[in-house]
């Protein structure tokens, strides 16, 4: 008696613990057009490089602006060759 009821027990712990997870796979909204209010840059928009990235130079020289920006979040500059990440930039 005391043996199946802890069985039981098991049983519907297992199925819990499996419905909590599948509810935890459900896949994550991805960014379209339509959804891109959340994007940390937008083209035309001016961004500065941190102070340890470029010392000795003053915030006016370490200033550039947005060309793209990229589907992997990372961005092109007009004045800087190559792709930047968001967390070279000083936070706003």
């Amino acid at each position: 008696m005391l043996g199946g009821l802890a069985l039981a027990a098991g049983a519907v712990g297992a199925a819990g613990a499996y419905v909590g997870r599948k509810k935890k796979m459900k896949s994550k909204p991805r960014r379209t057009a339509g959804n891109s209010a959340n994007v940390w840059a937008r083209p035309g928009m001016t961004v500065t490089f941190r102070g340890e990235l470029m010392p000795g130079r003053d915030r006016e020289a370490r200033t550039a602006r947005v060309k793209d920006l990229l589907p992997s979040g990372r961005v092109t500059l007009h004045e800087v060759a190559g792709e930047h990440a968001r967390n070279e930039f000083e936070a706003v």
